[in-house]
């Protein structure tokens, strides 16, 4: 039968013609027909009348990011689960039809491979340069080993999800896909950013969030605590606080930078399961050691 995909969608009701622009390119991927299972997940809103192929769960509450994707994973698993799991921003679209294809390609000819992370470029085809997933040459037509992906379009192998757990539900928004990403890694995937799989998504500044700064700040540190090696800790926040005054956020994101920064110090995010020193060479040697 080969791979099977199993698709997840958060959306907060407020995006209906693009949900709906969203789902029909799901539908018209090759071969995908009834077999792809496709959820959608309502994140505490009403949601528009969707196809009777797509499952429908409808929170009575934001649960946030990871909490959204733990609960359409767990919806997978109930309706007779999949091999790979496809998450896609609900204002997403698949341009190509071949995308699901290309993904079940990609894990059917190589068993260590966990992640896929698409790339996202807006209807010129422009990529934003930080959603190329590496340090060094912006090009984001070049593919090759990573670690780490992007959360508005990628594919997980629901072994790696066994393995490894969810997504952290406590992150609600921010750096939630680091944190797999690097159990992933510890656990012996990899992970790769593949340029053909291609999600078009309105450009967009991270920054029109009202909580990014706090919450940037805040799982920041949560994840450094929850997943590197203690002598690692002070090294990577150190550098991230340098970073953060380079880019010169304005006064009132700055003040909610630095307190999510405390936030994250003062109170506790378990498990605490730091990743082993042959990850950390691992990382560095792709080009991007866990201290940046």
């Amino acid at each position: 039968m080969g791979v099977t995909l199993g698709v997840v969608v958060l959306t907060m009701g407020t995006r209906p013609v693009e949900l709906t622009a969203l789902l029909d390119s799901v539908r018209a991927q090759e071969g995908s027909g009834a077999g792809v299972r496709t959820v959608v997940v309502g994140q505490g809103a009403g949601l528009p009348e969707l196809p009777g192929w797509v499952d429908v769960v409808e929170l009575p509450e934001n649960l946030g990011i990871p909490g959204g994707r733990n609960v359409g994973v767990e919806r997978l698993r109930e309706l007779g689960g999949a091999d790979v799991l496809v998450v896609l921003d609900d204002d997403g679209l698949l341009p190509r039809t071949d995308t699901f294809r290309l993904v079940r390609e990609a894990f059917e000819q190589d068993p260590g491979l966990g992640i896929a992370s698409f790339r996202i470029a807006d209807e010129t085809g422009f990529t934003q340069r930080r959603h190329v997933p590496r340090i060094g040459s912006a090009d984001p037509l070049r593919g090759g080993p990573v670690t780490a992906f992007l959360g508005g379009g990628h594919a997980i192998r629901m072994a790696v999800v066994d393995q490894v757990g969810l997504f952290p539900a406590e992150f609600f928004y921010s750096h939630e896909e680091t944190d797999f990403a690097w159990r992933a890694l510890d656990a012996g995937w990899r992970i790769d950013y593949r340029p053909d799989l291609l999600l078009q998504h309105p450009r967009t500044d991270p920054a029109r969030h009202a909580s990014y700064y706090r919450m940037t700040a805040r799982n920041r540190v949560w994840l450094v605590k929850r997943r590197l090696p203690a002598v690692l800790v002070p090294v990577h926040l150190g550098v991230w606080i340098g970073f953060t005054l380079l880019r010169r956020p304005p006064l009132a994101g700055l003040k909610a930078w630095w307190g999510g920064f405390f936030e994250g110090v003062r109170t506790p995010c378990p498990p605490r399961r730091p990743m082993r020193w042959s990850t950390v060479y691992r990382m560095a040697r792709l080009g991007r050691p866990p201290v940046l």
